[in-house]
C-alpha cells in the first residue's frame, strides 16, 4: 500500500510504494547512525522493527545494496556498510563538480517562474541570518539548491546532486559561531543569487566553486 513520506525539509510528498517508503527509511537511521556499520539486517529483523512484510524489505534491501549502504554476502545475509571518511571526502569533490555544471546550465535554461522561486528563496535565506536561525536556514539552503537543481532542467544531474545533500547533511560538522556560519553561508548564496540575477555563467561557476571549498572546509573533521 502507498504511504506518504517527506522530503528533505519534511513537506509531504506524493504517495510511494512501501518499500521505496522502507527504503528511505533505512537509509535515515544507517546514515544518522542509529543502524550501525557491520550490523546485520536480516530480514525478519527489519520486518519487526520497521512493522512490515518481508516482500516489502527484500526490495528495500536490494536498493539498500545498490546505493553501496549495505553488503549482501552468500550464505551470511546483508550488513550495514554505512559511508567511510574516505566515502565522504569522495563525494565532496564529486559534488562540486556536478553543482557547477548544474549553475551552467540552470543560469541557461532557468525559467521565470523559476527565477522568482530562487529570489523567494533567497529572501527567506536573508530573513532567517537575521534571525539566527540555523535549522530554518539549513533547510532553506537546501531548498536553494534544489531550485537550482530543477532549473538545470537534467533529471538526471537533479537526482544525483538530491542524493548527495541526503549524504551530506547527516556529516555536517556542529557550528559553534552560528552567526559567523549564517552570515558566511548567506554571502556565498548571495553570490551566486547575484550570477543568475545578472546571467552570467561564468561568474556563477565562480560563485559555486568557492562555496563548494568553503563548504568542505566549514564541514571538515
Amino acid at each position: 500500500m502507498p504511504v506518504k513520506r517527506t522530503d528533505l525539509t519534511g513537506v509531504k510528498t506524493t504517495a510511494a510504494p512501501l518499500s521505496t517508503d522502507l527504503f528511505f527509511r533505512i537509509k535515515e537511521d544507517i546514515l544518522s547512525g542509529k543502524l550501525k556499520e557491520n550490523q546485520k539486517l536480516t530480514e525478519q529483523a527489519v520486518c519487526d522493527q520497521y512493522k512490515v512484510s518481508r516482500t516489502p524489505v527484500r526490495e528495500a534491501l536490494l536498493q539498500l545494496e545498490m546505493e553501496g549502504l549495505v553488503e549482501n554476502i552468500p550464505n551470511r545475509g546483508a550488513y550495514v556498510l554505512g559511508l567511510s571518511g574516505q566515502d565522504i571526502e569522495d563525494m565532496y569533490t564529486l559534488r562540486k563538480i556536478y553543482e557547477i555544471q548544474a549553475v551552467r546550465w540552470a543560469i541557461s535554461r532557468i525559467t521565470e517562474k523559476e527565477m522568482d522561486e530562487l529570489e523567494e528563496t533567497f529572501e527567506f535565506m536573508e530573513f532567517y541570518t537575521m534571525k539566527n536561525d540555523m535549522n530554518k536556514m539549513l533547510n532553506i539552503n537546501i531548498n536553494f539548491h534544489q531550485v537550482i537543481y530543477r532549473a538545470s532542467h537534467n533529471r538526471m544531474l537533479r537526482q544525483l546532486l538530491s542524493s548527495y545533500q541526503v549524504y551530506i547533511k547527516h556529516h555536517k560538522k556542529p557550528q559553534k559561531d552560528t552567526e559567523k556560519y549564517l552570515n558566511e553561508v548567506l554571502e556565498e548564496h548571495r553570490q551566486i543569487f547575484k550570477a543568475f540575477k545578472d546571467g552570467d555563467v561564468d561568474a556563477g561557476v565562480r560563485a559555486m566553486e568557492m562555496h563548494m571549498d568553503n563548504s568542505r572546509e566549514r564541514n571538515h573533521y
